[in-house]
């Protein structure tokens, strides 16, 4: 019983030491030597273990990671589409005509030569119809209210057209039809040097007309002639070569087509061009019968007056 006493007392009093003792701070640990340990299992990790992943951004997406498959298939396809725009512009109208046969060259060089006859009559014809129709009217004008050759020769004064050269013409009949006793046939001979003024003036407007008609009848014939050599060239190079590649086949085609497309360039201003001239030669040649026609009317004048003038110094 003692003993049972003694124990319970001695637990008792050690239960009120320990109460009333203060509480055990932990002690820091010493930096140098928590890391030595520590420093041959951080050696044995790996980057990727060591370092931890980061989270892709918010707005990223799926398309933005480019992997090398497709950082090649995008290079191989800006080289497709570089190749593509470099064809289309090698297949120009002036690299094709650089690359084309020598045949199909001189017909298209003969073509541009032709088309640039054309707008050079063009121009000149302009100009020189203008300037003859503007002469004529004005000399029609003047001698409207003339009554003999010489006064019309000499309100014409030193301007030369068509009319002087009709009514030179008229007084040179006159002067030449001088001491024959019958005059009648000064009319028909006067008649017949202003037909041949007026064609003459006729040939003479119409010169660069023939070959306004020769450039609008002959340069879509030419120019099929160089498509037709250049498909034959093409035809060869594909027999050669064994393939019916587009990129084989494409570029001598378009080279033939140019030289049509340069002979159609050619012909239809010309032709265009030859047709209105052939109306202004037209309305042109009417005015030229009208001076021929008031020259014919002078010469008449002036003999039925020198008749007049006959009969009156008979009858006297």
């Amino acid at each position: 019983m003692k003993t049972m006493f003694w124990s319970r007392t001695t637990l008792v009093l050690l239960l009120a030491l320990t109460s009333a003792m203060p509480p055990v701070r932990a002690q820091p640990v010493n930096q140098s030597t928590s890391q030595t340990p520590a420093q041959p299992i951080a050696q044995q990790l790996k980057p990727q273990d060591a370092a931890p992943a980061q989270p892709a951004p918010s707005g990223a997406t799926d398309a933005s990671v480019a992997t090398p498959a497709d950082t090649g298939t995008a290079d191989s396809g800006s080289r497709s589409a570089k190749s593509l725009t470099t064809g289309l512009h090698e297949l120009s109208p002036w690299t094709m005509f650089w690359n084309a046969d020598i045949l199909v060259k001189a017909v298209m060089v003969g073509l541009a030569l032709a088309s640039l006859a054309t707008w050079t009559i063009l121009i000149a014809k302009s100009v020189e119809f203008s300037m003859l129709r503007a002469k004529l009217r004005g000399g029609l004008r003047k001698v409207s209210g003339a009554k003999s050759l010489a006064e019309a020769q000499l309100a014409l004064g030193s301007s030369k057209n068509v009319l002087s050269s009709l009514l030179h013409a008229a007084i040179a009949e006159l002067r030449l039809s001088q001491g024959i006793p019958n005059d009648t046939g000064i009319k028909e001979r006067a008649a017949s040097v202003f037909t041949e003024i007026v064609r003459a003036e006729a040939r003479r407007v119409r010169v660069g007309m023939g070959l306004l008609a020769t450039v609008g009848a002959i340069s879509p014939f030419v120019g099929l002639f160089g498509t037709v050599w250049g498909i034959m060239n093409s035809f060869i190079g594909i027999s050669k070569s064994q393939t019916t590649n587009l990129a084989v086949v494409a570029p001598g085609i378009a080279e033939a087509l140019l030289a049509t497309a340069v002979g159609l360039a050619a012909a239809i201003p010309a032709v265009i061009i030859y047709n209105h001239f052939s109306r202004v030669t037209k309305a042109y040649l009417e005015l030229v019968n009208r001076a021929s026609g008031v020259a014919g009317r002078l010469l008449s004048r002036d003999l039925d007056r020198s008749h007049v003038g006959i009969h009156s110094r008979a009858a006297e």
